[in-house]
């Protein structure tokens, strides 16, 4: 299928965005996320890029076999790394390692694409996501899941990598809608596991909604642009 993506900025560290449910690349655009970084862009501190996902077809696709939904999951997987992080390193340089950032279940796709790929990817700032997709996927096995991936991982490559992450951020509100103990389980398997990172967890008058992630990523990407 089609995918058409969009990039703002001319210059910077290269930032991929992913977008919640079943919306698409221009919904942080539409919904004033790209706007509330906009001097990290006009300033040629960041060049950010944000895509379309395949929830639609996958996890949100209650029509489908679960086995079609990782399929799904797992051609998404190769285009983000046959296609698009490519395209960015052609534009940000050979050795250009992204930060991923996402709200909601973007959160999910944006860890999920870090924790695989962290040879590739620098870290995360996932918002008010769910990290354990098994519900999604009615029980059915699959190595998209964070919550399974990470408690099993002990090889010598990824997890060593893992360790020395220095740009990893798990936020979240405490407000309606949000499922602050979403957070907390992935936090507690990354402490498992000796993985750096930062556990936020804001106040029970934030929601899950735009007005609060578009504080909380300009907020981590201050800080992790700083290191």
């Amino acid at each position: 299928m089609d995918m058409p993506l969009v990039a703002y900025g001319h210059a910077g560290y290269p930032l991929l965005m992913f977008p919640t449910a079943a919306a698409d690349y221009l919904e942080y655009e539409r919904f004033y996320l790209v706007d509330a970084i906009k001097p990290f862009i006009e300033s040629g501190q960041i060049r950010a890029y944000s895509i379309n996902s395949v929830n639609r077809y996958s996890l949100l696709n209650k029509e489908s076999h679960p086995a079609w939904k990782v399929e799904m999951l797992s051609r998404y997987d190769n285009y983000i790394m046959e296609e698009v992080l490519p395209l960015i390193r052609n534009e940000c340089g050979d050795d250009a390692r992204p930060l991923t950032t996402g709200a909601s279940l973007g959160a999910f796709l944006a860890a999920n694409t870090y924790f695989k790929h962290s040879d590739n990817f620098r870290g995360t700032i996932a918002m008010s996501g769910a990290y354990n997709i098994y519900n999604y996927l009615e029980n059915y096995f699959d190595d998209n899941n964070p919550a399974m991936y990470l408690r099993n991982l002990n090889d010598d490559y990824h997890l060593p990598r893992l360790q020395q992450a220095d740009s990893i951020a798990i936020v979240t509100g405490q407000g309606a809608f949000e499922a602050p103990d979403r957070s907390r389980d992935l936090s507690a398997i990354l402490h498992s596991k000796g993985i750096p990172h930062v556990l936020d967890i804001w106040g029970q008058d934030v929601n899950h909604d735009w007005v609060w992630w578009r504080k909380m990523l300009p907020y981590y990407l201050g800080k992790f642009l700083e290191r």
